[in-house]
């Protein structure tokens, strides 16, 4: 039986940490999972940031708030899921996605937790599983599925690996050039078109 499983920031969503960057003028807050493959790394980097400029969960909620769906995303996720199961695991956080996955029709999504303090700071997180991506794709293989994949960034390259069939979508030119064995594609219909291909 097949499943797919999909990143979501820069996949199906603007990069949140972009719009949070772009929105509040601090542009070191633009680097991503695209530019950092260690996300324990960048995860500090980020939160030693917003404690710098005391900037709060609710901040990045507000932002979050006026952020869109890519155009075509929702239309391409209702297609996918009423093909097959479709999960979208993420390395963002539960107090990130809510409004997201809302706009995205209600998916299934497996992502991470923040630690909050009671005054509303961001002071650390939790993630799911280490390498959860990956862990995931493994665990949804033991149960007899055969996972095909995609997403864009260094995280994301694992879990491509492990699956049946794995795509590349809107990946930055350097992860592309570095993986020339993966298909990459830049638009919703070329991408179903060949996850159609895939099915079994």
């Amino acid at each position: 039986m097949d499943i797919i499983c999909l990143d979501m920031e820069g996949v199906v969503v603007p990069e949140i940490w972009i719009a949070f960057s772009e929105a509040t003028g601090i542009p070191e807050l633009k680097r991503t999972t695209r530019d950092e493959p260690d996300y324990g790394k960048l995860m500090e980097y980020r939160l030693n940031i917003l404690k710098e400029r005391g900037l709060k969960l609710k901040d990045i909620q507000d932002v979050i708030s006026t952020i869109d769906p890519l155009p075509g995303a929702r239309e391409f996720l209702d297609e996918l899921r009423d093909m097959v199961p479709v999960i979208v695991i993420s390395d963002t956080f539960t107090q990130f996605a809510g409004p997201l996955i809302k706009k995205l029709n209600n998916p299934t999504l497996f992502c991470n937790t923040l630690e909050v303090s009671e005054d509303g700071f961001v002071t650390g997180y939790r993630m799911r599983v280490q390498n959860s991506k990956l862990t995931t794709v493994k665990a949804l293989e033991s149960i007899g599925y055969e996972v095909i994949a995609f997403g864009d960034s260094f995280n994301d390259l694992a879990m491509i690996r492990e699956s049946r069939a794995g795509f590349l979508f809107r990946s930055p030119e350097g992860i592309i050039k570095d993986n020339p064995d993966i298909p990459h594609f830049t638009e919703y219909r070329d991408l179903m078109a060949a996850i159609k291909e895939k099915l079994r």
